[in-house]
């Protein structure tokens, strides 16, 4: 089973979707020039609304340490997603407040195994290189780059232009153990698109196995 985070969560609506379509965890960003930002106050609101079991991700970058844990705090957050410059002794300074983390890495041509080294965290999530952004890109890279880690004991999470179409082969050959999408299944930024969203969560499901079986939409 691959598992769906559904990422860039900006209202309670699109959360719902995509808690009853079946992703098994929801993204918000508090990087403030993303898009998809949103509030510690709004994101806390939407945490508050969603079903047992669907794990709530705060999504940072390069955030000021001492902040971050007011927001982890605020927001009732367990794990963390770091997608800037974060070394390896600010994640084991999270995981010793009990927070699990994320590590993003940008994947470019020059990627390799040794790039997260000395990382102990509880995943790995490998996104499309850019130099203007951090995140969101839309792009997708060789996930063939990463098939060197599949041995490793961290889990891999894979994202960077994910749609309903080329996850098929990136699932089917890295095998990870989850997938992120977001702007693929968008209306808008930070307005998800439920067909979109469904198609991409059942494509997965279909491919990896049984997992949580999307509703039909009304």
């Amino acid at each position: 089973m691959v598992r769906v985070k559904v990422c860039g969560i900006t209202n309670a609506a699109d959360a719902q979707k995509a808690a009853r379509l079946g992703a098994w965890a929801l993204g918000f960003i508090f990087y403030k020039k993303s898009p998809r930002f949103i509030s510690p106050f709004k994101a806390k609101m939407i945490i508050e609304t969603l079903p047992p079991f669907i794990t709530p991700v705060g999504v940072f970058v390069n955030h000021n340490f001492g902040a971050m844990r007011d927001i982890i705090g605020h927001c009732g957050l367990r794990v963390v997603q770091l997608h800037g410059d974060e070394d390896a002794h600010f994640c084991n300074r999270l995981r010793r407040d009990k927070t699990r983390v994320i590590k993003a890495f940008r994947v470019s041509e020059k990627f390799g195994p040794d790039d997260v080294k000395g990382y102990k965290v509880d995943a790995f999530l490998f996104d499309t290189a850019s130099q203007d952004l951090y995140g969101g890109t839309g792009q997708s890279f060789d996930w063939r780059l990463l098939l060197p880690l599949k041995s490793q004991e961290v889990p891999l999470i894979l994202s960077g232009g994910l749609n309903n179409q080329n996850v098929i082969d990136a699932v089917n050959g890295l095998k990870p153990y989850a997938v992120d999408v977001n702007s693929s299944i968008e209306e808008s930024p930070g307005k998800k698109d439920a067909r979109k969203m469904k198609d991409f969560i059942d494509v997965v499901s279909y491919i990896s196995g049984p997992q949580v079986k999307s509703h039909d939409l009304p």
